[in-house]
Formats: structure tokens, sequence, C-alpha cells
């Protein structure tokens, strides 16, 4: 039994002999070409490797082989960076699955892939690792790997974990350390952070680089002297952006230190994030300077924190607002104030803005509410404020100081709680005084009667009854106004108002109103005693003196105030003239009259009394029986006055001297033109019935009947009916019943529209429809008057029809009718009034060029009132302006500014402060915006269209917050101008765009 056993181990021997004998043989040149690849390999000759690997691979069909070649195919593949490595792979995984080398494959390819940088990749391999067949130096190196490629993807929890896990290792521990004290210091952990960075801080190569944190992190831990040491030691070795972010904690290390002047260098070599600093950084950089008292810079800091809605910004507009008031900015620092106290982030700041915006309204004055307004809504929102009586002290001042009557009024009323009578008699004064200046009479006479009624301050009591009497006197109330100015004289304090030097002259013309002559010169006596200063009312008071006496029929006192008129050589010399000559005519010397007259022609031969001085002068040869001479001045007269008032006076006076010399046919002549040329006048009436005379004289009654049927004013058969219904109506009419006048002369111009009295039957007519308000009923009245020839009715029906037109705005028949009044008025006032018209007239219908002719015209005449003056010179500017001729404009809103009131005043400050803009003057032009602001705050419109000048000024300035501010205020607070607020609105998007690309870069 063992001899077999024995010879079965043997063959066995024998047989396996063979087979390896044969394996030897077998693989010993393939094997020899796998351990040349493996070398190949290792040399990290890939390439090399990977095709020899391949050629193994093919050759053989023992699984191990192919296995150990597929790995390391793969593996060459993924460092030659081909394409397919990870495919190749993953394929050796799935056709080895019993191979030994799958560990070893994840490992391998993760720890290439984080040598090579490439961690999301490296990342995706070792989640493939099973950790447990790993060696313990093998755990280390793949912990950390793999925790640096979880923190470089951001997943610093699960980074956290793995580098927790080496902390402690010889060859990693260090660096897990770090990367552990990094991931602290960016969860805001700063003493774990501290506790690792501690740990490795005595190697060289963190230290650097730790440097930077520790001082980031001592920073936001309170430690600021710490963080300024730290910063300064990491500042030599750190790149760029670590020196900025240094400079940025080295600075506000020194700024929460408040050693502000050693904050500001590093502050400002902070390069921002992205290239852009925050409002914070601004801030902080803007209150150093202002801790240091360089206003400037701080100004300029903290405007550019454009559009701030939060804490940081609510505190910068109030240091803001504090750094304009040092440098004495105050439209400025009143912007910025209304924008901090706008704000709630802190409520202190919120009120202290707003108790300094309200001082500050007070101050200058506040163009976007009223100034009253502001502090009524500080004491509402603040009403135990500790400054409740300052404030209150400066409502009831505001009132006064504003000059916004108006809104004032309307507060006075609406808040009993701080109605305070005085301020009250105050502001209806003030606000009467405005509505008179505009001409608004009644309502002016209602605020005066409303100041009367809280008697508190004497003296404007006092000038509150002038003004009173003013009004009355402008509403021809005469007798209600006489007792006014002699109220005003009884009060003591009248001497010491303004108005008391004018007060005899008032006394005077009311008298003289109501027709007391002797009273009215007493008066303008004691007016010319007491202001020879004034040189118009002296002068006006001399000719009403003249008139005075010369109404009282006292002509030699008459001819002394009008001598004396004439030596002063200013307006009206010729009226005066005029009026000494005919006076001498009265008092019997008609040579000295007669005198006068040439002298009068001679010396003022452009006077628009030169017609009646011809027309005088002829009835006074008339009367002195020197026919030829009359003759003579009348032929005069007619030649250079043919449609003239006294044309048809002065035939007729021709033809009667004719007549009493018994020229008739000469006379008859005289009579006939006079009845063709001028129908329907008196003097036309006149003549016909001289010349129906004549023909009675001389028996030519038929050439008389004959005649007469010519004139188709004259019905004879009916002249009775005519007189009798004329007179009937005329008998109301100065009766002053207006009912029965109308009844009666609308029955008369039906019955007899070409009667005898026609022509005085519609004008009388016209005029009663006019005084009852019954304007388009008076029209055609009117126009039958103006139609005809030229009477004494012609230039009143012109003006009222001139009026009726120009309040209905029909400029198309105004036009014309105010070209004839301006030809054909004898009354200087109605040629004033024609004149300034025509220039409205012109300027509403676009035509420029003929509103300022006349404009021309207007302020050429020295007689016009400087309200007449304002608005001639109003319409030369805005016609220049609508022109584009902005010089012309420019000179006239210039001269308007210094005569103008109300409206037009804040009109021509606005194009003071436009034109100053224009030229760059941002300063002057400021100035003017806060004139206007202030002075004219009852003028919205203009005070609006000067913030967007203001705007503009800043922003040329360089001041973009006031500018972006003003607009925004402007664009919120007057929405009732579309126009303004579209051009603010353009102008706005204009500066927004400029700071836009400003903000691009830093601007320190």
């Amino acid at each position: 039994m063992r001899q077999l056993t024995y010879l079965f181990a043997v063959c066995l021997t024998v047989i396996c002999f063979s087979v390896q004998a044969q394996r030897t043989e077998v693989y010993t040149n393939p094997l020899e070409e796998y351990n040349r690849a493996l070398q190949l390999y290792k040399d990290k000759q890939y390439q090399s490797a990977q095709i020899l690997f391949k050629k193994v691979k093919d050759s053989q069909d023992n699984y191990e082989v192919q296995s150990d070649c597929a790995y390391y195919i793969a593996n060459c593949a993924i460092r030659l960076n081909q394409a397919n490595g990870d495919v190749l792979m993953e394929d050796f995984v799935q056709r080895y699955p019993t191979s030994s080398k799958h560990n070893q494959a994840y490992i391998e390819v993760a720890h290439y892939y984080f040598d090579e940088n490439k961690f999301p990749q490296a990342l995706q391999w070792f989640d493939k690792v099973d950790e447990s067949n790993l060696t313990n130096d093998e755990k280390e190196k793949f912990n950390f790997q793999k925790g640096y490629a979880l923190f470089s993807g951001n997943k610093k929890k699960e980074a956290s974990n793995y580098f927790k896990r080496v902390e402690n290792s010889k060859e990693f521990g260090s660096q897990a350390k770090y990367y552990l004290g990094y991931m602290s210091y960016e969860s805001d952990n700063y003493t774990q952070a501290n506790e690792y960075f501690e740990q490795v801080e005595d190697e060289k190569k963190y230290k650097e680089k730790m440097s930077y944190y520790q001082a980031d992190m001592n920073f936001k831990l309170g430690n600021f002297q710490k963080a300024i040491d730290l910063g300064i030691a990491a500042m030599p070795k750190s790149d760029a952006t670590e020196k900025s972010e240094l400079n940025k904690i080295i600075g506000e290390s020194y700024f929460n230190l408040k050693q502000y002047d050693k904050a500001i260098p590093y502050l400002k070599e902070y390069k921002g994030k992205k290239g852009k600093w925050s409002n914070t950084d601004f801030y902080l950089f803007g209150y150093s300077y202002y801790k240091q008292g360089d206003y400037e810079n701080a100004i300029a800091q903290f405007n550019k924190i454009i559009e701030g809605k939060d804490g940081v910004a609510q505190n910068a507009y109030y240091h803001l607002g504090e750094s304009y008031l040092k440098s004495n900015k105050k439209q400025q620092a009143l912007n910025a104030f209304k924008n901090a106290s706008e704000m709630d982030f802190d409520l202190k700041i919120q009120e202290d803005a707003f108790y300094n915006y309200a001082k500050l309204s007070y101050d200058i004055g506040n163009p976007y509410q009223s100034v009253p307004d502001v502090m009524v809504a500080f004491l509402n929102k603040y009403p135990n404020t500790p400054n409740k009586q300052e404030v209150e002290t400066l409502l009831i001042n505001s009132y006064i100081t504003s000059k916004n009557y108006k809104e004032a009024l309307v507060l006075l009323e609406k808040n009993k709680s701080f109605e305070n009578k005085q301020a009250y008699q105050k502001v209806t004064f003030y606000r009467g005084l405005e509505l008179y200046t505009d001409g608004n009479n009644q309502e002016a006479l209602a605020m005066f009667k409303k100041s009367l009624a809280e008697p508190r301050d004497p003296k404007f009591t006092a000038r509150a009854m002038f003004w009173k009497g003013e009004s009355e006197y402008t509403l021809d109330n005469f007798g209600e106004a006489l007792l006014s100015f002699k109220q005003f004289l009884g009060y003591p304090e009248a001497k010491t108002t303004p108005e008391y030097k004018n007060i005899n002259y008032n006394l005077a013309y009311t008298h003289f109103k109501l027709k007391e002559y002797e009273q009215a010169a007493a008066f303008f006596q004691k007016q010319i005693d007491v202001a020879k200063e004034d040189k118009t009312r002296l002068n006006d008071s001399y000719l009403r003196l003249g008139d005075s006496h010369f109404v009282s029929a006292k002509y030699w006192p008459a001819m002394e105030a009008y001598n004396k008129a004439i030596e002063l050589k200013v307006v009206d010399s010729d009226y005066a003239a005029y009026q000494k000559a005919i006076s001498y005519g009265f008092v019997a010397r008609n040579e000295k009259k007669i005198e006068d007259l040439h002298l009068f022609l001679k010396n003022y031969p452009k006077s628009q009394f030169r017609d009646d001085a011809l027309f005088e002068l002829g009835n006074t040869y008339t009367n002195e029986n020197k026919s030829d001479l009359a003759l003579k001045i009348y032929d005069q007269l007619i030649s250079e006055y043919k449609n003239g008032s006294f044309a048809a006076r002065a035939i007729l006076r021709q033809g009667l001297i004719y007549y009493n010399d018994d020229k008739l046919q000469l006379a008859l002549t005289k009579f006939k033109k006079v009845a063709a040329d001028y129908p329907r006048t008196t003097e036309a009436m006149e003549a016909v019935t001289t010349a129906r005379q004549i023909y009675v004289d001389t028996g030519k009654v038929d050439e008389y009947a004959t005649w007469v049927k010519t004139l188709d004013y004259v019905e004879v058969s009916n002249a009775d009916i005519d007189n009798t219904s004329y007179e009937s109506a005329e008998k109301m009419y100065l009766q002053n019943n207006a009912k029965g006048a109308i009844a009666g002369f609308s029955s008369y111009v039906s019955k007899f529209p070409n009667g005898i009295h026609a022509l005085k039957a519609n004008f009388y007519l016209a005029q009663l429809y006019f005084a009852d308000g019954l304007e388009t009923n008076a029209i055609p009245h009117y126009e039958f008057v103006a139609s005809k020839s030229r009477s004494e009715y012609t230039e009143q029906a012109l003006a009222r029809l001139t009026e009726i037109h120009l309040k209905k705005k029909d400029y198309a028949k105004a036009i014309p009718a105010l070209k004839r009044l301006e030809v054909e008025a004898d009354f200087p006032q109605n040629i004033t009034f024609a004149q300034s018209n025509l220039m409205k007239a012109y300027y509403e219908q676009e035509d420029y060029a003929n509103a300022v002719v006349y404009a021309d015209k207007v302020l050429n005449n020295a007689k016009v009132d400087d309200r007449i003056k304002s608005d001639a010179y109003m319409i030369v500017a805005r016609s220049a302006m609508k022109t584009k001729d902005e010089a012309k404009a420019k000179t006239a809103y210039a001269t308007l500014m210094t005569i103008a009131k109300g409206e037009l005043a804040a009109e021509a400050l606005y194009y003071d402060a436009y034109f100053k803009n224009k030229e760059n003057k941002f300063e002057a032009s400021n100035i003017a915006v806060q004139k206007l602001t202030k002075d004219y705050s009852g003028y919205r419109y203009y005070g609006a269209k000067g913030l967007v000048v203001m705007a503009k000024n800043f922003y040329g300035l360089k001041d973009s917050f006031q500018a972006t501010y003003i607009l925004d205020s402007l664009i919120a607070n007057f929405k009732e101008y579309p126009d303004v607020v579209e051009e603010a609105q353009k102008e706005l998007a204009i500066i927004k765009g400029e700071e836009a690309k400003r903000n691009s870069s830093i601007q320190n």
C-alpha cells in the first residue's frame, strides 16, 4: 500500500513538473514585457507603458494578467488626460470584479487627481474608496486629501470631519489645524479659530497666511489695538487684495478707538469690494474727516452715499447736515437734515434732524413746503420735545417771515391750538397787501377788515385802516375810503407807519373824487408842504391843486399851481400849460389867453391837448369878434385832426360864424358838411336845425325839404314822437331807474333805429347793460356807436368794447378795437390802456414781434405806473425767450426784477437764477433761488422751477447728493406742475447716469 502511494506521488510530481515546465516556457517572454511595461509606468512614461500593457493584455488569456494590464492601461489614460480614462477605469472594475486592485485603483486615481489640483474629480474617486482596506498611513493621507477636496468644494462641514481625523497626525496635523482654524474664522467662531491658529503659528508657512486672519478676527472681537498691530505686521507679506482689506481693518480699528487722524490714511487706501466702496465705507471715511473738523472732505464723502435707505445712510445724512452747517451752507444742510428726518432707523437722530430741519426752514425758507407747516408737523410728531417752546415761537414768527401768507392764514385758522392773535392780525394784513398788489381789491378789503378785527398791535391796526381806505378808494367807494383815511389819522401810531407820508395825498384825491374841491385843495397843499422830495406826487399834487381851484372858479390860485407844475418840467407840463391858458379866459384876460395858447402850440407840438388848444383858440377869437383868425384856426384844427372829436364842432362853429356874418351860402355849405360827414351827432342835429332856419329865412323851404330827405336820420314827420320817446327814456336814466331806462331805450332804438337820438340812446343802453353785468347785450349797442362818425361817445364805446372782448379772450375782435382806441382816444389813460392790452393780446396770439413793439410803446410812456411797466418788461422778456433771444430776455428780466411785485417778481427772480446758472455762476444762482423760495414761497410754480436750477447748480458744484435729493423731493412734492416734474426727471436721469459711471470705480 505504501509502495502504491509513493508511485502515485512520483507520477504526480512528474506531471506537475511537466506542466510547470510548459508554463515557464510559454510565459517567459510575455512576463518580461509585462515587467518592462510596469517599469515604464513607474518611470512615468505612461504612453509607452500603456502601449506595452495593451500588447501584453491582448496576447494573454490569463485572467490575472489581463486584470493587471487593464488596471494599468486605465491608470495611464488618466495620467495622460485621455478622454476615456474614467471609462477605462470603470470598465476595469466591472470586467474584473475579483481583482485585488479595485480599492488601489480608486485611491491611486483619487491621489492623482488631487496632486493635479483637480479636486472635484479627486472627490468622485475618494468617495469610491473602501476605507477599511487602507493601512494607517494610507488612511491619514486619504482623510487629509478628501478633507481638502471637500474644503475646496466649499463643503466645509464635511471637510471639517475629515480634517479632525488627522489634526494630531505628524504629517498632516499642522495643515489640518490651519484649515480647521480658517473654517472657524469664516464661520465667525473666532475663539476656536484662534485655538487652531495658535497651534501652528510657529510654523513659518502658516504664520504669514494667518496674520491677516488674526488681524481681522481681533478686529471683529473688538480687540482693535491688537488688530492694528497684527495688521501692520501682516502688511509687508500680503498681496494687493489682502493689503486693501488690512487697510480697512486698521483704519476701522483706529476709527473705533476714536483716533480719526490715524484712521484716515488707512481708510483712504482701501480699494473696496470688487473695486467699489459701500455706504458704510463712505460714512466711516466722511465721519473721520468730520471729527477732524475737515468739513469739506467730510461733505465730499457723505455725498457719495447716494440713495441710501438704512441706518448708515441716516447717520451720514445727519452728519452731512452738520458739516454743511459748519461750512455755512444752510440750503444744503436743510436738504440733508430733511433726508435724515424722513428715516426712522435711529429715532433720536430722526428727531434731532427734524428739529434742525425746522430751524433752518425758519432761517432761510423752505422750497418744499410752507415754513409754518414744517413747524406744526414737528410739534405734532414730538409734542413732548424739550424744544417745544422754541419751536412754537418760531412757528408764530414764521407766519410773517415766510411771506407765505395764504398758507399761513389757512394754518392759523385750522390749528386753533397754535393760533396767536397778534400773528393773525399781521398775516391777514400782509395777505391783504398781496391781494391788493395783484388787483384783487374786494378780497383785499375783506382781509384788512379781518386784520382790524384783531387790534393787537396798534401800528398794524393803523396800517390796516389805511389800506382798507385804499381798497375802498380803488373800488370807487369814496365815502367809505374818506372815513377810513380819517380814522387812520386818528391813531397815535399812524405817524410811525410808512403809509403816513402819503395820507394827505390820499385824502386830497378822495375829496377830489367826491367833488369836495375846497377840501381836496387843502390836502393837496398839505402834501406839497410836507413831501417835496417825492417829485412824482409833488407834480401831481400841483396839477390836482390847480384843478381843484379851477373847478371852484378860483382861477388865479389855479394858475399859480399850474405854474409850479410847469416849473418842475416833468410829466403833464403840457396839461398844466393848457389849463393855465384857458384860465385866463375866465378872468377876462382873453389877450393873455390867446398869447398863452399860441405859446402852448409852439412849445408842445405833439401834446394830446393840441386839438383842445386849437379849438379853444378858435372859440376865443370868435368871442373877440376876430372871425378871420377864428376861421383860420378852425381850418388848421380840421386839417390836423380831421377825424378828431373837435372836427365836427369846428366846422359847425365856422358855419355859425358865416351865419352871424350873413354869409348864408357859406354857412349852408358848412352845415351840410357837418350833417353829411357826422350823421346822428349832436353837431349834425344842430347843423340841420340852423340850416332849416336859413332856408326858412330865405324862403327856400322846398330846397330844405329836398335836402333833409337825403338825411336818413332825420325823420321830420316823426320828430315829435322821436323826441318824446327819447326824452322819456332819458328821464328814467337820469333818475337812476336802470330797469325803466333799459326798457325805454330799447323801445326807442327798436322804433327809431336811425332816429335823431339813436347815437345817444344806443350808448346809454350799452352803458346800462354793462353796469348790470349783461356785457353780451351791451356789445351791439357799443358797436353801433363805434361804427358811426366820431362823436363824444366814440372813445368810451371803444374802451368798453375792448374791455368786454379782452375779458372773453376774443382777441380777433379785441385787437382791431384796441388799435382804433389807440389812434382815436383823447384821454391818455385810454391810449395807455389800448397799448398795454395790445401788447398782451399779441403775446397771447403768439405774435411776439408786435407784442414787443407795443411793449416798447408802453415803456416809452413816462406816465405809466410800475405795474404796467412790469407787464411790459414781462412781455418783452417772455417774447425774447420764445424767440430764443436770451440776451434780450436777460436784460428785460433784470429790469423787471427792480420794479415788479408778486408773481412777476417771482418770475424775474427765477430767470435771474436761470441765467446765472447758464453762466456757471452756481453759487450766485443758488442765492437767487434761496431768495425766491423764501420771499416768494406763495408762488410755488416758480419755486419748483427754481429748484430744478438749484439742482443743476449743485451738480455743477460737484455736490451730487444735493442735486439728486432736490430733484427727488421736487418730483414727490410738486406733482401739480407736470412740466416741471418732467424736466426734473430728465435732469435726474442725467445725473444718475453720470453717478453710475463714477461709482464704477472708487473715488476717495
